[in-house]
């Protein structure tokens, strides 16, 4: 959107006070703000820029230094390299370095559509400091700046450089080539009265004023792309030919639309299920209505995360589930979910459960069972300690005995474990069980804390 008459008349009185050449820049930056607000910003860069590209917009000398610093300024306080003008600043600093000849011989510098103006040593020794951060430059005036004497060097602003290189890389060659379609008076003198600021004002609202700005349309060459050759389709489309009608029959799902109360109920009996335990009758229905539809189970809102609520409350329905999801491309994440969540009896049943039905991965198996004795190392209070330690020996003891797990690859762990905790009988049984594996001697094991496959885990 263009500025209004108002606005740019607003923005060129700050531009054309008559002490503006002594004043500070912060004070007409503030003067600035006091006119737009930060959603103008875009709008007046663009004026600011369509400025510096005609010189007779900014007959006096220290007004270009101006614009460019309320350029600048329009976001501060942002990264130099985010600012959408900052390439108006390397062109300044940097511009090209073409030359051409003119009629008479005589080298002459290459001038172009919307061409930034020529700064002297001066204005490009400010500039630089200005963009690499130096908020002291500021407190000077344009009078200053331009009678100043340069003893030292431009600051390096190659890494700005950089960046405005590499988001121009991103952009399309054509969004590279457009040239605006606004072009200077070669000879201003012959249509701008001298001093005539009126005339100037007048000059700068046509151009940016209106709801299609004429400062805001470019040239852009036309990309000629060869039209794509013509598909011919031979036997492709046979599939449309209705001349003989008896060879194509209507199919019609029967099902569609259809209201599936059966799914509204299982879904309202899982989301009662995360919170808490269903009663025998609730779990008897949730589990037909799995039963009798196999892809229930993907549209009755279970997710990876909810799965640790859905084992404490009610580990049966976990249960049932995670066997009907074993095809799913996403059972890895339950896996995964199941064995870091914390560590319970419901939890044990869950995974002793699914070992004995069904081939869980060697490594999450492992896991489970690494995280149980972390967990009874690390818990503080001795009697849920002892409970905790009862549990996991009779689940290892179970595991053993099912040969779901090869204990020699966890012997080392298990059996620190079962020193450490030698003092509950579990334990110790465990670990006569893991002497009596590693010397063969199988016969006459106990089977005291060992329960049959789809037996509950209880201490």
């Amino acid at each position: 959107m263009a500025l209004s008459v108002k606005e740019i008349g607003s923005l060129y009185g700050i531009l054309n006070e008559d002490n503006t050449e002594t004043q500070s820049f912060d004070s007409i930056v503030t003067h600035l703000f006091q006119s737009f607000t930060k959603q103008d910003n875009f709008r007046v860069g663009t004026a600011l820029v369509l400025f510096l590209q005609q010189p007779d917009l900014l007959p006096k000398p220290w007004q270009r230094l101006v614009t460019i610093v309320l350029l600048h300024e329009l976001y501060r306080g942002d990264p130099i390299a985010t600012n959408p003008f900052c390439s108006v600043f390397i062109h300044l600093l940097h511009p090209p370095e073409g030359t051409s000849k003119n009629a008479s011989g005589n080298r002459k510098v290459l001038e172009y559509a919307g061409q930034l103006p020529r700064l002297t040593k001066q204005e490009k020794h400010f500039i630089a400091h200005l963009i690499t951060g130096s908020r002291d430059v500021l407190k000077k005036t344009a009078k200053q700046v331009l009678a100043s004497e340069i003893t030292a060097n431009i600051p390096d602003i190659s890494a700005i450089q950089l960046a405005v290189a590499e988001y121009n890389a991103d952009l399309p060659c054509t969004g590279k080539s457009a040239i605006p379609v606004v072009l200077p008076d070669p000879d201003p003198r012959t249509t701008v009265p001298p001093g005539d600021l009126n005339f100037i004002k007048k000059a700068a609202e046509s151009l940016l004023s209106g709801q299609s700005p004429v400062s805001h349309l470019t040239y852009r060459p036309e990309v000629i792309r060869l039209a794509p050759p013509l598909h011919h389709c031979e036997d492709e489309l046979i599939w449309l030919d209705l001349t003989t009608p008896s060879e194509h029959k209507i199919a019609y799902d029967n099902t569609m639309c259809v209201w599936n109360s059966a799914s509204v109920e299982a879904k309202k009996l899982m989301v009662r299920a995360f919170k808490s335990t269903l009663t025998l009758q609730q779990q008897q229905h949730l589990l037909a209505e799995l039963e009798n539809d196999p892809k229930l189970v993907y549209h009755i809102g279970l997710t990876p995360n909810k799965l640790p609520d859905l084992v404490e409350n009610n580990p049966l329905i976990a249960i049932e589930v995670l066997l009907k999801l074993m095809q799913s491309s996403h059972i890895t994440e339950y896996f995964s979910v199941l064995v870091n969540m914390e560590m319970s009896l419901h939890s044990m049943e869950v995974v002793n459960r699914l070992t004995t039905t069904v081939d869980l991965p060697t490594e999450f198996v492992h896991l489970y069972i690494s995280n149980c004795i972390s967990t009874c190392e690390t818990i503080k209070d001795r009697y849920m300690q002892n409970r905790l330690v009862r549990l996991v020996c009779v689940f290892l003891q179970s595991l053993i005995r099912n040969k779901i797990i090869n204990v020699q690859e966890l012997f080392i762990e298990v059996q620190s474990f079962c020193i450490e905790f030698s003092r509950i009988r579990e334990a110790a049984a465990l670990f006569r069980l893991l002497k009596q594996l590693e010397t063969g001697e199988t016969t006459g094991v106990g089977s005291s804390g060992i329960l049959p496959a789809k037996g509950k885990l209880e201490t």
